[in-house]
């Protein structure tokens, strides 16, 4: 009977050492997979504070080639010389480049400072699914800006050293050297900041997915 009465026993205790196991084996699990969301969700707090100052650093240089585009130079047309000044203010395109560049640096210093100050304090830096939607589409807006402006100016800058078609014009990039130099140069570092703000956008995605 005694023998029964343990046979009997043994199951259960054995269905519940089962469940205990089964229960240390889940918790471990979710313990295990909040440590790596924790751990992935800091690394992409670290990437986007770098992608910030980033973008700000390349924004700036974009404004400061383009603020300090001009030149004065001569040049000969029709056999006759003429003097050639030029100045980066009088064209709506490369005026619309400075603007929108300069809300670039704005925008990525505001970000730039509440991602550190959040980064120093060890909370996360877009801590609410909201926020994240927010910076999503300020990337977005910011960042097609940025592509807007940019193609504005490749345009004046093409036509400074290529001339207008069926005019003889000359390229004026001959004589304007360090006048153009510095617009395809703010132009390339703009659309550098449009990649940066991109990446920023894929990093944003990223938050949404977790705070889902």
């Amino acid at each position: 009977m005694a023998k029964a009465a343990e046979q009997k026993q043994n199951p259960t205790v054995a269905s519940a050492e089962t469940k205990l196991d089964i229960r240390d084996v889940v918790n471990t699990a979710i313990t295990y997979g909040e440590d790596n969301r924790h751990g992935g969700g800091r690394r992409n707090d670290v990437a986007m504070f770098v992608l910030r100052a980033m973008c700000m650093a390349v924004s700036t240089v974009a404004v400061t080639l383009m603020v300090t585009a001009r030149e004065t130079s001569m040049t000969t047309l029709y056999g006759f010389e003429f003097q050639l000044h030029a100045v980066w203010s009088l064209s709506d395109s490369l005026i619309y480049l400075v603007v929108v560049s300069s809300a670039t640096v704005l925008y990525s210093l505001i970000q730039l400072i509440i991602s550190g100050t959040r980064l120093m304090r060890k909370s996360p830096v877009i801590p609410t699914r909201t926020q994240a939607w927010f910076c999503f589409v300020a990337d977005q807006i910011i960042g097609y800006a940025m592509v807007s402006g940019g193609s504005a100016a490749l345009g004046v800058t093409n036509m400074n050293r290529t001339g207008i078609r069926h005019m003889p014009l000359p390229n004026f990039c001959k004589s304007l050297g360090f006048f153009c130099d510095h617009l395809a140069g703010s132009i390339v570092f703009a659309l550098f900041a449009f990649l940066l703000l991109a990446a920023s956008s894929l990093l944003d995605v990223l938050h949404l997915s977790r705070h889902r």
